[in-house]
């Protein structure tokens, strides 16, 4: 799609007004998920009597799979027929799913509910991202995913929060699932009438950079995935950060319960790691405009394994929430300094389809996860299962640390 219109001004001050809208936006997006994360695994076992770890969790592995491929084609298509499309087409994906959560009969409608949930948010967090990097340009790109994640994450522990503790005073369902209307109504209403192209704003970036042959998908897909070391370092990262939250979204409140933990406390704990996690942002977004990326992504995987590690040995609530805290402070660190890495090294003309291709392996770690955790957990125990995914974020960090190479000012 070629744009051609006037001076396009980047940054985060002249363009605050859609800068902020976006980040209320993608606070709906991240809610729409938070609403499963502290009661879905629980209905699994109570009302559809799943017993298996891998069958409670494979709406994670719907999930993963459906928002990944989302999430690549979300990239290809903005760059073709520009970003609010693909924002749009996200929330009214995204509209049958709260009713599907409310009334499903059988578990196989809780996992049609998370395809189009997976879909819904591969479009509409991607969405978010990319036009919040075409917006504010290459000067505060940290600052400005970390605004984005921020929003999103805490907006996944209010969410997962306040549907435990409807669920605790009320039933598991429907009630917990009413807010996702609110939150899908609210969205598109936001998303049709009153955010705006910024595809325009990449345009004129790519006029002030170096000029540079367009790549051709597949080579997009393997300068990301494989070819390049600082970019597929990032997607190595992202996978094995979402494999570890893959398993703390459908492993934790099963583990949670096992100690003796009420709906009630699951909830809070299912808020605590989010809540830390989209706090935190703000400082490592900011962080890593001044510091670097690498530093932050290869100690905040290491972050996250000790704080996996914690949850494994704790026995009390507070023992727990401690771990979760910790668990979230290494996500911080991790997560906005990824997706500002990826806009450092992919040149604006091909971009967003570079945040496709890596946020298409971050996603495949839910699926990853989910199944992984849910093997060795069924044949070894959740503790197994949860020491497992703590051992693979730290050789995670590893790898990142002798492959990448610093990105910021790249």
């Amino acid at each position: 799609m070629i744009f051609r219109l006037p001076q396009f001004q980047v940054g985060l001050r002249e363009n605050l007004a859609q800068f902020s809208l976006l980040v209320i936006v993608n606070a709906f997006v991240g809610a729409m998920v938070g609403m499963e994360r502290s009661i879905l695994p629980v209905i699994a076992e109570d009302e559809f009597a799943l017993k298996a770890r891998t069958a409670v969790l494979s709406f994670i592995v719907v999930f993963g799979l459906t928002k990944a491929v989302a999430n690549y084609l979300a990239g290809r298509v903005s760059e073709a027929w520009g970003r609010k499309p693909v924002l749009v087409a996200g929330w009214l994906i995204a509209t049958p799913v709260p009713f599907l959560l409310m009334w499903a009969p059988s578990w196989s409608w809780i996992l049609l509910a998370n395809s189009l949930l997976g879909i819904s948010q591969g479009l509409s967090w991607s969405a978010t991202v990319i036009m919040k990097i075409d917006l504010v340009g290459p000067k505060q790109r940290g600052l400005a995913m970390g605004l984005n994640e921020f929003a999103g994450y805490l907006a996944v522990a209010g969410a997962a929060f306040v549907t435990g503790f409807i669920a605790a005073r009320s039933s598991l369902r429907p009630e917990p699932f009413y807010l996702g209307v609110v939150f899908v109504a609210a969205g598109l209403v936001l998303s049709t009438l009153l955010v705006r192209e910024t595809a325009p704003f990449a345009a004129q970036e790519s006029v002030t950079r170096r000029a540079e042959p367009m790549p051709s998908p597949s080579d997009v897909f393997k300068k990301t995935s494989f070819a390049d070391p600082n970019l597929s370092s990032v997607s190595q990262v992202g996978f094995v950060n979402n494999l570890n939250d893959g398993v703390a979204w459908g492993l934790f409140p099963l583990f949670y319960l096992r100690a003796g933990m009420t709906i009630d406390q699951i909830g809070i704990l299912a808020a605590i790691y989010p809540a830390t996690w989209g706090v935190f942002q703000l400082a490592a977004g900011a962080l890593s405009d001044s510091i670097g990326r690498k530093p932050l992504i290869v100690f905040g995987m290491w972050v996250q394994a000790i704080g996996i590690g914690i949850v494994v040995i704790a026995a009390r609530f507070r023992e727990f929430a401690a771990g979760l805290c910790l668990l979230g402070v290494g996500t911080a660190m991790v997560y906005p300094t990824l997706l500002s890495a990826v806009g450092d090294v992919a040149p604006p003309s091909w971009r967003a389809s570079s945040v496709g291709v890596y946020r298409l392996w971050r996603d495949l770690g839910y699926a990853a996860g989910a199944l992984v955790g849910g093997v060795i957990a069924d044949a070894f125990g959740l503790a197994a299962a949860m020491s497992a995914v703590a051992v693979a974020t730290f050789i995670s960090g590893v790898m990142a640390a002798l492959r990448m190479t610093e990105t910021l000012h790249s």
